[in-house]
């Protein structure tokens, strides 16, 4: 007999409760009998064992021997050696069989009294669903055809103390996956896909820029000035310097620092910190890529975020149409452009000339019930107006450009139209993903704009920008006309992993502190 045919059934110690936890009771109860069994190791000098190294992959090895025949198996084998975590034990007396996992894939691992030594096969006996273990042997087919390592000797490597969720690969529970996300990992492959989805994004969009000859950089996570966004920061204190300091809230002003100083094409892919609510869209550490390229101007980013975003889909995903909840998404170029205005228009009783209009948006505003004590000044109105009625129903790629410059202190004013700023920002199943504008790059216009944010900051609003002395002076030395934008990596894995959640694309989600008992 073999266990071809179930092949994720754990042992009989690993029960669990209904929902894909472990019961209380029981795992206490399993923990007692597995800590008695690592203290008789102990004992015998073999816990915890740091000389074995494996030569071989599981994954690797199925994928070699995946279309050979039981005869062409037996006969291609060479002695393998393999380590890894067991995912399920069945035994029948004098043979046991195995299923072990490492990172490349999983195989299944025959154990026979016969074929080891009488102290090795006492301690594949003793094992548990969780033990990590090596065993060296050659390959066969059992009678059902699965690919197996026929061992010719074995090691106990890793004790595990605890049990796996039962049915190992059942862990519904989704507070327990985010707290304690190891487990999650071990027995969801569907998450570690999404984290190895995660990595090849960021490694894709690391490439795609230095193919373009944007050097990467690294600038301070603790700042003197909390700028480059609206958003509240944390707060930190240096003892030595006796000075308050705030956690990033972006990597902007310091980024355009270095293209004054002739990196004239840059890029930081980094976490910022913002002091912020928790929800499926947010977390209070995200990840962020933020490039600017000189001699560039907001139409070239977002022709180069097209291509950047039709390669990832394509090499990710195999594909530039991506499933996403129940819809499809396409990433082919061209993505849909439309202004503020526009935006606004095709979602409510304005047309586009009125939604630019303060006196017809706040009118709109009145009748969709928004407060007027939150409302921004001026044209900033047409922001929450945009975010009320039009955000939320971008499903397809599309830039929205023209922004008022109550909502831009950053970007460079437009030349054709008073009032707004040459600015975008690509929404993608109703959420903002990336936002990008030509930079603004004349220092006397700068400087008011700040003043105009500090007055804002007076009046109560703890999101408006704080004056930058320094980043002014940096632009009196000159900054060529220059380009900048940001990308939410995290918001754009969820798309490219179909995960509602953010928490689903964040190895360790912030969580409220976890209630006792």
């Amino acid at each position: 007999m073999d266990s071809d045919s179930s092949p994720n059934d754990a042992n009989p110690g690993s029960s669990g409760s209904q929902d894909g936890g472990v019961d209380k009771t029981k795992e206490d109860e399993q923990v007692t009998v597995r800590r008695a069994k690592l203290g008789t190791l102990r004992e015998q000098g073999q816990a915890f064992p740091n000389d074995y190294t494996p030569d071989s992959l599981c994954g690797e090895i199925a994928e070699r021997f995946g279309d050979l025949d039981g005869e062409q198996v037996e006969a291609e084998s060479a002695a393998y050696k393999l380590a890894g975590r067991v995912l399920s034990i069945r035994s029948f007396g004098k043979s046991i069989f195995m299923h072990v996992r490492d990172r490349s894939g999983q195989l299944q691992i025959y154990a026979k009294k016969d074929a080891l030594a009488e102290d090795e096969f006492a301690r594949v006996k003793k094992l548990d669903v969780g033990d990590i273990v090596g065993a060296e042997g050659t390959l066969f087919r059992t009678r059902t055809g699965e690919l197996s390592l026929k061992a010719t000797s074995f090691r106990l490597l890793v004790k595990s103390l605890r049990p796996l969720p039962e049915k190992w690969h059942g862990l519904t529970d989704v507070e327990i996956r985010y707290r304690q996300r190891y487990v999650d990992l071990i027995v969801n492959e569907d998450v570690r896909e999404t984290f190895r989805r995660r990595a090849q994004i960021v490694l894709g969009i690391r490439t795609f820029l230095q193919e373009r000859s944007f050097i990467e950089v690294e600038t301070p996570m603790m700042q003197r000035i909390a700028g480059g966004a609206a958003a509240r920061p944390f707060v930190t204190h240096h003892n030595a310097l006796s000075l308050d300091m705030y956690l990033r809230i972006a990597p902007e002003l310091y980024l355009k620092r270095l293209v004054v100083g002739g990196f004239e094409r840059v890029f930081e892919l980094n976490r910022n910190f913002r002091n912020e609510g928790i929800s499926l869209q947010h977390n209070p550490e995200f990840t962020m890529c933020e490039f600017y390229q000189a001699y560039a101007t907001y139409h070239d980013l977002m022709d180069l975020t097209e291509q950047m975003f039709a390669e990832l889909a394509a090499k990710v995903c195999g594909q530039t149409t991506v499933k996403y909840g129940d819809v499809e998404l396409s990433f082919a170029a061209p993505f849909a452009r439309m202004t503020m205005g526009e935006a606004i228009a095709a979602n409510s009783r304005l047309t586009p000339e009125e939604a630019e209009d303060e006196t017809a948006l706040a009118g709109l505003a009145d009748d969709l019930g928004m407060d007027a004590s939150k409302r921004k000044p001026g044209l900033g109105l047409m922001a929450d107006v945009f975010d009320e009625v039009a955000e939320r129903k971008l499903i397809q790629p599309t830039f929205v450009t023209s922004f008022p410059v109550e909502v831009s202190p950053l970007a460079r004013a437009s030349d054709d139209k008073p009032g707004f700023v040459d600015r975008f920002e690509l929404f993608i199943a109703g959420r903002e993903i990336a936002n990008g504008f030509s930079e603004l790059n004349d220092p006397e216009d700068q400087h008011a704009r700040f003043l105009e944010q500090i007055e804002q900051r007076q009046a109560g609003d703890d999101e408006a920008h704080m004056m930058d002395e320094d980043y002014v002076r940096a632009l009196e030395y000159g900054m060529p006309p220059t380009a900048g934008e940001g990308i939410g990596i995290d918001r754009l894995i969820m798309l490219l992993t179909d995960q509602a959640s953010i928490r689903e694309v964040i190895l360790f989600p912030h969580l409220k502190p976890e209630r006792n008992g």
